[in-house]
């Protein structure tokens, strides 16, 4: 369906009920090529700030402000800043949906985001208590999810399906991309893993602390205003606008699982594999520290070693996958492969707890990480219920990111309580296991 304005009527003053809005995508620009870079290059810098920060600063801050390695705290300054993430997604979501300006849909919000985001990571640098810094975590993953929501929603708005495989896997770069960045600045590597001396990267722990965050809020910035700059949107403002109901705003949020089975299947799916990979991740420094008995001062180091071998491993199966998978036409034994060699990699650590063993677990559970992202956004792309509803939808099946993030925490401890560090690699292989086969009933796709 397409629309056309009235004679000598702005696009401004378009009004149209949610009813007639179109369903069909937007036309592609005819300038994809940029969007090759800068797609891939603005996750990059989000996930700079969920690995980055969770994986490195918020731990160490909770140890400054607790002296200990408090997995409670720790558990307490996650939760809270989760769950301000899983509002913000599909709130910011539907917002740029609802958007027009000659500057696209999206692009608002990314720079909007990105600035705020960066000044709330400037604050959380000086939070002087769980209290503050959970509060604080809370407002930087409240922002930078309507930062990730606006971003993601660029694959559905401007990306021809036949190139699904390939754009899935450049997002996907974030994930692994992000971590090696945190992992070289913040945590640094051992040289002796390379026959080298001293410690590449690491500037020694001058980013572990307030500069880490200075630093990342920069590259948020950076990031955006290159992204909106180098692959522009299209004009939005004559695009059909909505008449605004609050009531229609929030009953817009709750897509029904029995008229748009495929997407609730995709979102359970993507729940289990990621709540799957949080389990670990959550507790990963501390897990080096009291189950693998990592030396305090090789405690930094070493996590960054694996989690650059881990995202390197990711990297090279996620940009061999994602055009395979273009040419194959076929999405779901990706998604089956890779749950199952995760829950594979995750028994090596359990059987083999020492440093050896996490590397073997990070070389094989990041080639299996890597199988999922390079598929795992062309599937959710292909199950979208209204491509008009982008950005809420995208918000809504980002909350199965935020979502294990409240969950994982509070579930490592458990786990931790009942059965100690070695418990945790059975759950998440589980989980994992489970989340993968979570797409078999996914109908449109193969």
């Amino acid at each position: 369906m397409t629309h056309s304005l009235p004679e000598n009527m702005p696009p401004s003053t378009v009004v149209v009920d949610q009813a007639d809005q179109a369903d069909d995508a937007p036309a592609v620009p005819a300038r994809l090529g940029p969007l090759h870079l800068t797609l891939p290059m603005a996750n990059v810098a989000l996930y700079l700030v969920w690995m980055g920060v969770g994986s490195f600063l918020l731990p160490i801050q909770v140890a400054q402000i607790t002296g200990t390695n408090d997995t409670t705290a720790l558990s307490t300054a996650s939760t809270i800043g989760a769950v301000l993430a899983t509002i913000g997604n599909p709130v910011f979501g539907q917002l740029s949906d609802r958007t027009r300006s000659r500057f696209g849909r999206r692009a608002p919000w990314i720079v909007f985001c990105a600035l705020l985001g960066a000044l709330a990571l400037v604050m959380q640098a000086h939070a002087a208590s769980i209290a503050m810094l959970g509060m604080s975590w809370g407002v930087v993953q409240f922002i930078m999810n309507g930062y990730q929501a606006a971003l993601t929603a660029a694959m559905p708005d401007r990306v021809p399906a036949r190139k699904y495989g390939t754009f899935s896997a450049l997002v996907g770069l974030g994930v692994p991309l992000g971590t090696i960045v945190a992992a070289l600045v913040i945590g640094g590597v051992p040289g002796t893993k390379f026959g080298l001396d001293g410690v590449i990267g690491g500037f020694g722990g001058r980013f572990a602390g307030e500069n880490g965050y200075y630093l990342i809020a920069v590259i948020v910035v950076v990031a955006a205003l290159v992204f909106v700059t180098v692959s522009p949107d299209r004009d939005a403002r004559a695009l059909p606008r909505e008449r605004f109901s609050a009531k229609a705003f929030l009953a817009n949020f709750w897509v029904n699982p029995k008229d748009h089975p495929d997407f609730g299947w995709a979102f359970l799916s993507r729940l289990g594999v990621m709540l799957g990979y949080m389990i670990v991740l959550t507790y990963n420094m501390y897990l080096l520290a009291e189950h693998i008995k990592i030396a305090p001062q090789d405690l930094l180091p070493t996590q960054g070693f694996l989690m650059i071998v881990n995202a390197v491993c990711t990297v090279i199966a996620s940009l061999l996958v994602g055009p395979i998978a273009d040419r194959v036409g076929r999405v779901k034994p990706f998604v089956l492969a890779s749950g199952i060699a995760a829950a594979l990699a995750l028994v090596v650590p359990m059987v083999w707890p020492t440093e050896g063993g996490m590397l073997a677990y990070n070389i094989f559970g990041g080639l299996a990480f890597g199988v999922y992202m390079a598929v795992d956004m062309a599937l959710i792309t292909k199950v979208l219920p209204r491509t008009a509803d982008a950005g809420k939808d995208m918000g809504v099946i980002n909350i199965a990111n935020a979502g294990p993030q409240i969950l994982a925490p509070t579930i490592a401890g458990w786990i931790v309580a009942a059965g100690g560090y070695e418990a945790l690699f059975p759950v998440a292989a589980a989980v994992s296991l489970i989340g993968a086969l979570g797409v078999l009933p996914v109908r449109k796709v193969r």
